[in-house]
């Protein structure tokens, strides 16, 4: 028999007796008992579960705690400003006189118009050229007579009234070299002599030679003008003295186009000094050939209209190829004033292309940080700098996401600048990386959890 058989009797004997005393029936007592055991088990079932939540929640918050989603990390993301613009250059190309420039090969920096006549100061009136003709009666006497590559040309042999042309330059105090009755020199060395230390005597031989007399040489120089389209420029005599011989800085810039790609005119131009037999040693009249990039091409001074000089000059300012320039002043107080006005010009060219930094390696423009204290940086992923002219402005523009993986290095985005022709574009990436927060925190901060 079990404990609770025997209780179960005791209990049916002690409710009979009971009962029996206090004349209640025996089957009342044993539902009094029937309902007692109820009443236990369901206290039993009660405290167990009462159990199970004190016990259990702990773990079910744990559980939530450290696998719930985290709030995402806070920041901000600047794009870099554009680095101001410098100064716009101001070319000065002349204080005193007329003056124009040519610039070609820098097209995307400085427009389609500065290959033709860029800019010009003064006026473009047709001035006194003075021994700039000569490059005139070069061109035209070599339409008619073409010289071909590494040839000579023609001899040229000079008679008494060649030589006679000598006395009738000195009283008129004109430059002049030798020409000893007799001589003889190819037509390129002629030419050499006229341009180089530019003498008259030699510019006059040649153009009666070629075309039989100064009124001859007059109109084949008319017809090369026209077919030129210079049509601002006149010619009256070969050697420059006569200062009806005028040309406008517009004109004189073409000039110096065509004879910069005459080789044979470019080549006597670019020579420093010359000795040869007849006139003997002689010095370019341009002391700028060298300096700053100046390759020609000729000087002119007359006392009463002053100092000209057209030139051509090749520039480095970094692009792949050099710049080719054509200028002109006219009309200077000095062949010195001349020639530091041109040097300044040049110079401000070739420092008005600016090379800018845009940005830095690992530059930083914004940061992420999360409420655990992790955080990572947003940085540039290179350097970067653009070529610009003069005030020419920076533009930028940028497409920068938030992070997805937040891992060291990934992409965000990128940045580009421009100017001008020029751009340059940079990628963003994250800087350090994203470390999830201890299991403690995550437990205590259940406020920061989302």
């Amino acid at each position: 028999m079990t404990r609770r058989d025997s209780e179960s009797d005791d209990l049916g004997e002690f409710g009979e007796f009971f009962s029996a005393a206090a004349g209640v029936p025996a089957a009342s007592l044993e539902e009094v008992s029937a309902s007692r055991r109820r009443r236990r088990r369901t206290g039993w079932i009660a405290a167990g579960v009462t159990a199970a939540i004190v016990l259990g929640a702990p773990g079910g918050y744990a559980a939530w705690a450290l696998t719930a989603p985290l709030k995402p990390a806070a920041g901000e993301v600047s794009i870099p400003r554009a680095p101001a613009p410098p100064a716009a250059v101001d070319l000065g190309l002349t204080a005193d006189g007329a003056a124009a420039l040519s610039v070609a090969g820098a097209d995307p920096y400085l427009g389609p118009e500065a290959a033709g006549v860029w800019t010009v100061q003064g006026g473009d009136d047709p001035r006194p050229i003075a021994s700039i003709t000569k490059l005139v009666t070069a061109l035209v006497v070599l339409d008619a007579y073409p010289i071909t590559d590494g040839d000579r040309g023609p001899t040229l042999t000079f008679d008494r009234d060649d030589h006679a042309l000598y006395d009738a330059y000195f009283v008129r105090d004109a430059t002049i070299a030798p020409m000893p009755i007799g001589s003889s020199l190819s037509l390129r060395d002629a030419l050499a002599t006229m341009l180089i230390p530019s003498a008259s005597n030699y510019a006059e031989a040649i153009a009666v030679w070629a075309f039989g007399s100064v009124s001859g040489f007059r109109a084949a120089a008319d017809r090369w003008l026209t077919a030129k389209g210079l049509e601002r420029t006149s010619i009256v005599e070969p050697s420059g003295l006569d200062p009806r011989n005028t040309s406008s800085p517009s004109d004189l810039i073409a000039l110096g186009r065509i004879a910069a790609a005459d080789p044979t005119v470019a080549a006597i131009a670019a020579t420093p000094s010359l000795n040869l037999p007849g006139p003997g040693a002689m010095a370019n009249t341009n002391g700028l050939l060298g300096q700053s990039g100046i390759t020609g091409l000729k000087t002119g001074t007359l006392e009463e209209t002053g100092a000209n000089l057209l030139y051509t000059a090749t520039l480095d300012v970094g692009l792949p190829e050099p710049l080719s320039v054509v200028g002109v002043a006219l009309g200077g107080s000095s062949q010195r004033g001349v020639g530091a006005s041109v040097l300044g010009i040049l110079q401000r060219v070739v420092d008005g292309f600016h090379v800018t930094s845009v940005a830095q390696p690992r530059q930083q423009i914004g940061t992420y940080t999360t409420a655990w204290g992790s955080s990572a940086r947003v940085v540039l992923g290179e350097g970067a700098s653009l070529r610009t002219w003069s005030d020419t402005p920076i533009v930028v523009d940028g497409d920068v996401r938030e992070p997805r993986l937040w891992t060291d290095g990934e992409v965000l985005g990128e940045i580009t600048w421009s100017a001008g022709p020029e751009s340059v574009t940079v990628p963003v990436v994250l800087d350090g990386e994203i470390e999830p927060p201890s299991e403690w925190w995550r437990l205590t901060h259940p406020g920061e959890i989302g």
